[in-house]
């Protein structure tokens, strides 16, 4: 196990705060580690029928808009599935009548402490979406069978979409 010997803060940001850690190693040698501290995020597969909800939009880091399930980021001391009620309503305009926590991840555990609950949404209805001011999200239905074959195309190249997608088809259908 590494011993931290020393951390500082070196941005504070809407989401996550970026430390520059001293640690000591098992083998008594002392390295660096450049960490991003995360309050934790869900993720939700909503399942219409034989649909599957996605979402489409703009991620800046990649350059480019992205096809994913709805997800966001936990409030302080928010309960994982709540967030994840709150989220599928605000991203996307559906309620579910019908929820099953599926498995929680870390996403990145080489730079980050980001863990990340998945949720199965199913019984789905329309209500009033409300995405945040920063969102601009078209949300879209697909086929089973297209979302399998847009991830095995590369035209879903977003982690979290495709361990929940494979997670659903593997686990929860038949």
């Amino acid at each position: 196990m590494e011993e931290k010997l020393s951390s500082t803060l070196i941005q504070e940001g809407k989401h996550f705060s970026f430390y520059h850690d001293t640690v000591k190693l098992p083998n008594g040698r002392e390295t660096e580690r450049n960490i991003v501290k995360h309050p934790g995020a869900v993720a939700i597969i909503a399942v219409h029928e034989d649909e599957i909800v996605l979402i489409k939009q703009y991620r800046y880091a990649t350059g480019k808009y992205l096809l994913e399930i709805p997800a966001g980021t936990l409030e302080k001391d928010e309960d994982p599935y709540q967030c994840a009620v709150r989220e599928l309503q605000e991203e996307t305009g559906y309620a579910a009548s019908s929820w099953s926590r599926l498995f929680q991840s870390y996403m990145v555990p080489g730079y980050s402490n980001e863990i990340l609950y998945f949720y199965l949404a199913e019984g789905l209805t329309d209500v009033t979406a409300s995405p945040e001011d920063d969102e601009d999200i078209e949300v879209k239905r697909y086929p089973v069978d297209e979302v399998l074959n847009m991830i095995e195309s590369n035209e879903i190249e977003d982690a979290k979409t495709i361990m929940a997608v494979l997670t659903y088809l593997t686990r929860v259908t038949p």
